[in-house]
């Protein structure tokens, strides 16, 4: 872990993307092949492959606690230190005691004590591993210990580049190493296939997510046919980005899962959805968006505001008088992977089609979804969802774009969706192949840092949350604001604060920035109370947005393109 610890300075220290790639190919081929798995694993920043459902269950706050009973020192230098970094790794480097170790734990032994804080159950007996780790690694390797275990390295190094060093230490191609990476869900195994001149032979693995292909913004019809022209074009919904993931009866089994664009399993708070899906004749990924829809509006219904849908969101399991308070639908705009062939490298067009033959192909007869839970409620009426094929328009001139933009709006949807017909699926890319058109008041993406206790009726909640923007690798703030959650949703974060904190610092807490949320404002100033350098005027909360990362937050860049624009 030494070696590992010191690749990870060294990667630090450099800018250079080549410099990066090279320290890391260095160390992998300098570990024993099991220690080269998981250090491929660790630098893409998490404890545990992408498709293992695998968690630590271990919060900032606990890790807090174990760093300052290791130190020995005051809950007050603690805090300072962590404020001098607003890193809990970096902090723990500084202040944890410089020992003489004889031992040099390998990185594999690190993933096994991973693995068995996982499996320990309550939070007294993770601690006592937590600590028994942290207890038995030197100062810095302690730092990235803890920032795996957070999930943030912060040395700026992404999955794409561990890709890059994998090809670079085995001598295969990028591409076979991305695509290898895709199907399995674990660069770990991908590296085991690279350094065996295996990569051909990895075979696509059903229930861990794919990346999202992004779309980016546009300001007008025009900018849009600027890219490309004609144009498919579909309405963009207020929901929830969902993908999909089902076995038919004839290959490994039928199941259902359903991935949020954290790459969250989200089957159980849709239970519903999974058994619509159910019964598909081939084994399918589907990319598309989950809604609250209303079943009674004329047609096959409309799509409700987000509002309505996050009543459903954040939950393992739903009650029956949500499930039918709150309905929901499934429509689904693209087609991924099926019976056996990943389809990314296809036109749009043509997985479009493949798509809406697949959702209209006769479904098997089935039993129910063995692991599903059952939507018929005390001899009730079962409650059924709709998998929708997103309805397509095309437009060859900004007069068709801005008429089918007026209709969305009429129909509550938030703009439009302009994509096109001939781009290749980019998993986890955003480029100008997917375009969206949204008119609206000026809105970021940004990550909440530190909440505030409230006033009056909020005197016992923490209500007032400051955000910031990314900034490269850091975190800027950019802004407070303590209005437009409801009550039942202030209470919920709330909790999650509490639980998430990494100073408490009595009426303030500095909080571990995982949390999004969606601000709105009326305009944008330069300011140098912000380490953005940017304030925004009346601040206001539109949502929360768990089904963002904290790397999906808009950039400083972003807010400088508003503030520019602005002002022109």
């Amino acid at each position: 872990m030494k070696a590992f610890a010191a690749a990870c300075e060294k990667i630090a220290a450099t800018t250079k993307k080549l410099e990066k790639t090279a320290i890391v190919a260095e160390l992998l081929t300098s570990l024993a092949p099991e220690d080269a798995s998981a250090a491929a694993v660790f630098l893409s920043g998490r404890p545990f492959p992408v498709w293992e459902e695998t968690t630590l269950q271990v919060g900032g706050t606990m890790l807090w606690r174990v760093v300052t009973e290791i130190a020995g020192k005051s809950d007050a230098l603690v805090s300072a230190t962590y404020r001098k970094y607003g890193d809990l790794g970096a902090a723990a480097a500084e202040i944890l005691p410089r020992r003489n170790l004889s031992m040099d734990l390998a990185v594999s032994d690190v993933e096994k004590r991973f693995r068995a804080i996982a499996a320990a159950r309550g939070p007294a007996a993770k601690r006592v591993l937590v600590r028994e780790l942290l207890g038995q690694v030197s100062p810095v390797e302690a730092k990235y210990i803890i920032k795996i275990m957070t999930g943030d390295l912060r040395i700026g190094l992404k999955e794409s580049l561990v890709e890059e060093a994998i090809a670079k230490a085995y001598g295969a191609a990028l591409k076979e190493v991305q695509r290898a990476n895709m199907l399995l869900g674990d660069i770990g195994q991908t590296l085991q296939y690279a350094r065996e001149g295996g990569l051909s032979e990895a075979r696509m693995k059903l229930f861990h997510s794919v990346g999202f292909m992004l779309a980016s913004p546009v300001e007008s019809a025009e900018e849009a046919l600027s890219y490309f022209d004609p144009a498919l074009v579909e309405h963009k919904y207020d929901g929830i980005r969902a993908q999909a993931h089902c076995s038919s009866s004839r290959g490994s089994g039928e199941q259902v899962k359903i991935f949020s664009r954290t790459r969250d399993d989200i089957t159980d708070s849709f239970p519903e959805l999974a058994e619509a899906l159910a019964g598909l004749p081939k084994d399918a990924i589907i990319d598309g968006e989950i809604l609250a829809w209303n079943y009674e509006a004329e047609g096959a219904g409309r799509a409700l505001p987000f509002r309505v849908l996050a009543m459903r969101l954040g939950r393992k399991k739903v009650s029956e008088q949500l499930i039918r308070n709150v309905r929901v639908a499934y429509l689904a705009f693209d087609l991924v992977y099926m019976d056996g062939e990943l389809l990314i490298d296809r036109p749009l067009s043509e997985r479009g089609k493949m798509l809406s033959e697949l959702l209209t192909a006769p479904r098997e007869k089935r039993t129910r979804l063995r692991d599903q839970e059952q939507l018929a409620f005390d001899g009730a009426d079962e409650v059924r969802a709709q998998i929708i094929r997103a309805p397509i328009y095309s437009a060859k001139s900004s007069e068709e774009l801005d008429a089918l933009f007026d209709t969305a709006q009429a129909e509550g949807n938030e703009g439009l969706m302009i994509k096109d017909p001939t781009s290749a699926y980019s998993p986890g890319k955003r480029g100008k192949s997917w375009l969206k058109l949204k008119r609206e008041l000026a809105t970021l993406d940004v990550v909440v840092t530190a909440v505030e206790y409230g006033h009056g009726k909020r005197a016992g909640v923490l209500s007032d949350y400051t955000f910031a923007v990314r900034d490269g690798e850091r975190l800027v703030n950019i802004g407070k604001a303590y209005s437009g959650l409801t009550d039942v949703e202030i209470a919920e974060m709330t909790k999650w604060f509490l639980d998430h904190t990494i100073d408490d610092q009595g009426y303030r807490r500095l909080v571990e920035p995982k949390i999004v949320i969606e601000v709105a404002f009326n305009n944008m100033m330069e300011s140098d109370r912000h380490e953005s350098g940017y304030a925004l005027r009346f601040p206001r909360i539109v949502r929360l947005r768990p089904d963002k990362l904290p790397e999906d937050a808009d950039t400083v860049e972003r807010a400088k393109e508003i503030y520019e624009g602005q002002k022109n």
